[in-house]
């Protein structure tokens, strides 16, 4: 079995999550009243989920390790947190598949960038022609999805 093969299912079936999460927290928004009251909600659920999962797979972090980590490392829920206060904002002004559509056009610029650069330590993967018609293709798709 090819050794990609699990890590882009599983890959694939996070982004339908993601998918899921827009619309879902959208619904939550009108009944607490905002955004970022859905977000709060989303993240709390979320928290006491990966709470509940740490402590099954009684993972325990390395302190010693983390204290280590420069300052970007600390900010991920921060991003998580804009990705979804705008999804459960733009969801009933724009539809679930501009939304997301509009979404993974953003992560895929933003990624090759940082691809490019090997940003935040990780591995350089540098632009070509081949990756950039991949995002071309992709905002092409934003622009069909509106449209039609």
């Amino acid at each position: 079995m090819n050794p990609m093969l699990l890590p882009m299912i599983a890959v694939i079936l996070a982004g339908g999550a993601t998918a899921l999460q827009a619309p879902t927290n959208a619904r939550l928004m009108t009944a607490v009243g905002s955004p970022v009251n859905a977000a709060f909600v989303s993240f709390a659920v979320g928290t006491a989920a990966l709470g509940i999962l740490a402590m099954f797979l009684q993972a325990r972090p390395d302190i010693a390790a983390a204290r280590n980590l420069p300052w970007y490392a600390w900010v991920g829920g921060l991003y998580g947190a804009v990705f979804v206060v705008a999804a459960a904002w733009g969801v009933p002004r724009l539809g679930v598949a501009l939304t997301i559509t509009l979404m993974v056009a953003g992560q895929l610029l933003i990624g090759l960038i940082l691809d490019h650069f090997g940003a935040f330590g990780m591995p350089a993967h540098p632009i070509n022609w081949g990756r950039m018609a991949g995002v071309a293709l992709v905002i092409c798709g934003v622009v069909m999805v509106r449209k039609f």
